[in-house]
């Protein structure tokens, strides 16, 4: 009988030793002394083999030390490219401890276009220029924040400057051509609509096609002088980076951007705050005269003017010994006091005392003492004046006196955006084309009261006469430097009778 040939059986990916035939006896034997060396299913493998767990350890550590020399980080830039439309954008980068700046300028180009000579890297406020450092050296670490500052290098590549220059053209031409914006305006009644109320100089030339290209082009060609006076600012101010005034002025330039955008945004998202509210005005009868009465909660007393008090038949009660002068916002004589006169509110009939003063635009003010002697309530939500039970409906925009709109003519302005004007007191927005309206309205109050006229409209044009001799021209090229307009700086000046602080605070706040 033929020996049989020795067999190979796989035993967890390894091979048994061939093992030739023998006896019965032998083989018991030889398996009671193998058992221990062989694997069996469910077990471990024996001593004599490498356990699969050590092959897998010997495997990894070269893995971990691997991890270790090539670990990313992830780093962010702001970039600020005055040239751009877009003055800030985030760029996001994948970097590694031992990439050297140079590299990293090189990164730069091929995600942004920007050329390593025009790049300054700042890191926490201080401009890093060694080339050769690497971001380890640098101290620069994983989720940090680096700011990128493009620069206009005159020497460096003018062919991609030629190359790049002409595209803002071609879309200028194409995105704002006049013809297609106003055929735009001509199909869009909202748009026409909107166009009226921010814009009434442009929105009243829809129909004529020359002279609606004419204003478009002349407010594009004054907002192209506005940017290029700007960037030859930026760029006078970045010859000198590390000069501690030209920081300042960089940073005043910076926050000016950021409240004309806090103003852009609210008259884009609320535009309600800018409108002028109107006072609150009710009908009363004093001595039997109609007088429309302004309620007032923010004044001690209720104020009569001499016109009023003589209309009422009251002025022959005026007590001289109560004569003094008024401070407040401004100062006005007080010719004296009317301890008790008849008022009715409503359907009732109440006594009241009056201060008769001078310098006052409104006829009668009801104050705080005629309010809170009767709890008086004003009533927003029912627009009424509660007083005893009694509702009296406040007076509508149409029947409020026009001594409110002379005031608000007379009221100082700043520039805003687009050619507008924001009242300095109230806030209100007015539109470009309604800037010079208001000059009518000041002929009429003559005809209601020819001698007080000349001297209202004397005074006006005597104030800024007098400011003009104390604005110094120290004063306006601080301001100009700040980033405001020569007009700006000498009607902020104006209206802040010389002092530059409050020109500033009036311009940028």
């Amino acid at each position: 009988m033929e020996p049989s040939k020795s067999k190979t059986t796989p035993i967890y990916g390894l091979e048994a030793m061939e093992v030739a035939p023998q006896s019965s006896s032998q083989n018991q034997n030889q398996n009671k002394t193998a058992q221990p060396s062989l694997p069996r299913r469910g077990s471990g493998p024996s001593q004599s083999i490498a356990p699969a767990s050590d092959y897998r350890r010997s495997s990894c550590v070269p893995r971990k030390k691997q991890t270790k020399t090539n670990a990313t980080m992830r780093i962010t830039l702001n970039i600020f490219n005055p040239q751009a439309g877009e003055q800030d954008s985030l760029l996001t980068l994948e970097i590694f401890p031992d990439m050297t700046l140079a590299t990293l300028r090189e990164s730069i180009q091929a995600e942004s276009t920007i050329p390593p000579t025009s790049q300054h890297i700042y890191h926490n406020g201080r401009l890093i220029s060694d080339d050769t450092q690497t971001m380890e050296q640098l101290q620069i670490a994983d989720g940090e924040m680096l700011a990128l500052h493009v620069r206009d290098m005159r020497g460096s590549t003018g062919v991609p400057e030629q190359a790049r220059r002409p595209q803002p053209r071609r879309q200028t031409r194409n995105e704002q051509d006049p013809e297609l914006i106003r055929l735009q305006i001509l199909g869009q009644p909202a748009l026409r609509q909107q166009l009226q109320s921010q814009h009434p100089e442009l929105a009243s030339a829809v129909e004529d096609p020359a002279r609606f290209a004419q204003i478009f082009l002349d407010s594009q060609n004054r907002e192209q002088r506005e940017r290029q006076e700007r960037q030859r600012e930026i760029e006078r101010l970045n010859d000198d980076p590390f000069n501690i005034e030209n920081q300042r002025k960089i940073e005043e330039m910076i926050r000016q951007e950021r409240v004309m955008e806090n103003l852009q945004n609210a008259m884009e998202h609320n535009p309600e705050v800018f409108g002028r509210v109107h006072m609150l005005y009710v009908d009363v009868e004093v001595n039997g005269h109609p007088v429309k009465a302004f309620v007032d909660s923010g004044a001690q007393a209720t104020i009569m003017s001499p016109s009023c008090a003589e209309a009422c038949g009251i002025m022959r009660l005026v007590d001289t010994r109560f004569a003094g002068v008024a401070r407040g916002v401004g100062t006005a004589n007080i010719i004296g006091r009317v301890h008790s006169a008849q008022i009715k509110i409503g359907n009732l009939f109440l006594p009241c005392s009056f201060t008769v003063m001078e310098g006052k635009s409104v006829d009668l003010l009801l104050g705080l003492d005629m309010l809170k002697r009767y709890q008086a309530t004003i009533d927003l939500a029912k627009d009424k004046l509660c007083i005893q039970g009694e509702e009296v409906p406040f007076l509508g925009e149409a029947e409020i006196p026009k001594e409110e709109e002379a005031a608000a003519v007379q009221e100082p302005t700043l520039p805003g955006p687009d050619g507008t004007t924001i009242g300095q007191r109230s806030g209100a927005v007015v539109p470009p084309g309604q800037q010079q309206q208001p000059a009518p309205a000041q002929a009429a109050p003559p005809a209601q009261a020819p001698v007080p006229a000349p001297q209202s409209q004397s005074q006006p044009a005597a104030q800024p006469a007098a400011p003009r001799t104390n604005i110094s021209p120290q004063a306006i090229e601080s301001l100009v430097s700040m980033g405001a307009t020569r007009e700006q700086a000498i009607q902020a000046l104006q209206a802040a009778d010389g002092n530059p602080d409050v020109a500033a605070s009036l311009i940028f706040f």
